[in-house]
């Protein structure tokens, strides 16, 4: 019985024949040439015997022919070419359509990474930050400094030229890049996934990690943030594949390698797994900054700014006592926590068996104040009707505003998302590599 990668290549390599009948060439030669990577697949994981090796390999190259054959019909189809006199003309002119094939296929890559180009800035101040100063004043004296006062990087004195965010999930790592790309304003700001670079066809990642390095060098000054930066640059190993090794030596020459044009271009990452990087990864990174858990300070104006200007009866005394309350929990457990406390008055509605009259401004037209709205009580409450939130119109409904009750509950229920085992792996990483922030 074949396995999933032959079946797939048997599956495929039919609709190629059929778009190749039909004469639907260019769908056939992305069809021949998937097909054909399956069987390679197949041939390395699925075939028992050297003999069935052969038989496949042998399928292959009669689809590889007829692939090159389909591309070549292509080729003089989209180029017709003038017709040449002597072989002189005929070189120039190979060469001249070589070179504009290139420049297409360069414009084509960096056309697909013009698409991470951050248009649009976060709104995100340094400011919005809670902590991190040490961070902060890095990314600082790499983005803003530079462009704002080039006087002071002369000589020996260059800014960083890689930085590294690392710290346990859910610490701010990208919200710290959203205020860099705030408050880069003379910079182009390149925000990329890993999945912007890893293609499935054989050659084109290593290109568009060099087209990404050359579209930052065109629009320089210019910061490229690569967020989980470990699933694209992990240390290198016997057993990882080829198209892994290519992309993780290509990006290693883009950073640092001899002849590389780096100036005035910086290199972001985050990660929240340092050590699964590669060395020479590690090192490109000068500056590895540690983004710990917030501290009670922090931890209390996050609770202000996710709870934002949600009707609340909290008060400042409030908010200080969940952030001590909240020892060991990250920016984004916090964020849980009141999204979590925000649908306490949500479930208040829903579970309500008696509701009174209250007043309140209206809510499609806040200028205008009724006193006949609805909102849930207690059965025992003064003035308490039976009914249920269906038997209340939605223009009446007068919402519970959040409590500190509603807070402390949710506090109690969400645990952290870090464990104390996480945290001792990243303060043993600084402690050998890194610049605490």
């Amino acid at each position: 019985m074949p396995g999933p990668y032959t079946t797939k290549a048997i599956e495929i390599i039919n609709k190629a024949t059929q778009e190749d009948n039909a004469h639907n060439f260019e769908e056939a030669l992305k069809l021949y040439e998937s097909g054909v990577e399956y069987f390679l697949h197949a041939v390395k994981y699925e075939c028992p015997t050297s003999e069935i090796k052969a038989s496949v390999r042998k399928k292959c190259v009669t689809y590889l022919e007829r692939a090159e054959k389909v591309k070549e019909y292509l080729h003089q189809k989209n180029n017709k070419k003038k017709p040449v006199k002597d072989g002189s003309n005929k070189d120039k002119n190979n060469a001249a359509n070589s070179d504009e094939d290139e420049d297409e296929e360069s414009k084509k890559f960096q056309d697909k990474i013009s698409g991470t180009i951050v248009i649009e800035k976060p709104d995100v101040k340094w400011d919005d930050v809670a902590g991190l100063e040490t961070a902060k004043d890095a990314l600082k004296e790499a983005v803003i400094f530079p462009v704002k006062y080039p006087q002071l990087f002369v000589g020996k004195r260059k800014p960083w030229r890689g930085i590294l965010l690392f710290g346990p999930p859910g610490t701010g790592k990208s919200f710290l890049a959203k205020a860099v790309a705030t408050e880069a304003d003379n910079s182009t700001f390149l925000s990329v996934r890993s999945s912007d670079l890893v293609s499935k066809w054989l050659g084109e990642s290593e290109k568009l990690v060099k087209n990404m390095f050359e579209l930052a060098r065109q629009k320089r000054p210019a910061i490229i943030f690569i967020d989980e930066v470990d699933s694209l640059c992990s240390s290198r190993s016997d057993n990882e594949s080829e198209s892994a090794r290519r992309i993780k030596t290509e990006f290693l020459t883009q950073m640092d390698g001899v002849g590389a044009d780096t100036d005035q271009i910086l290199v972001l990452g985050a990660t929240n797994l340092p050590w699964a990087l590669d060395s020479a990864i590690q090192r490109r990174f000068e500056k590895r900054i540690y983004i710990p858990l917030p501290e009670a300070p922090a931890r209390t104006s996050m609770f202000k700014l996710h709870l934002g200007d949600t009707p609340s009866e909290v008060t400042e005394r409030d908010f200080k006592k969940l952030g001590d309350n909240s020892s060991g929990y990250s920016g984004a457990d916090i964020g849980i926590v009141v999204r979590e406390a925000l649908m306490q008055p949500v479930r208040k509605v829903h579970q309500a068996t008696h509701f009174k009259k209250v007043s309140g401004p209206s809510r499609t037209d806040p200028n205008v104040y009724l006193h006949d709205l609805l909102t849930p009580c207690s059965p025992g409450d003064k003035g308490a009707l039976e009914m249920k939130w269906t038997d209340v119109p939605g223009d009446k409904l007068k919402e519970p505003i959040v409590t500190m009750d509603d807070l402390e509950r949710s506090l109690k229920t969400i645990r952290p998302s870090v464990s104390p085992d996480g945290i001792q792996e990243h303060l043993k990483f600084l402690s050998e590599k890194g610049v605490e922030g």
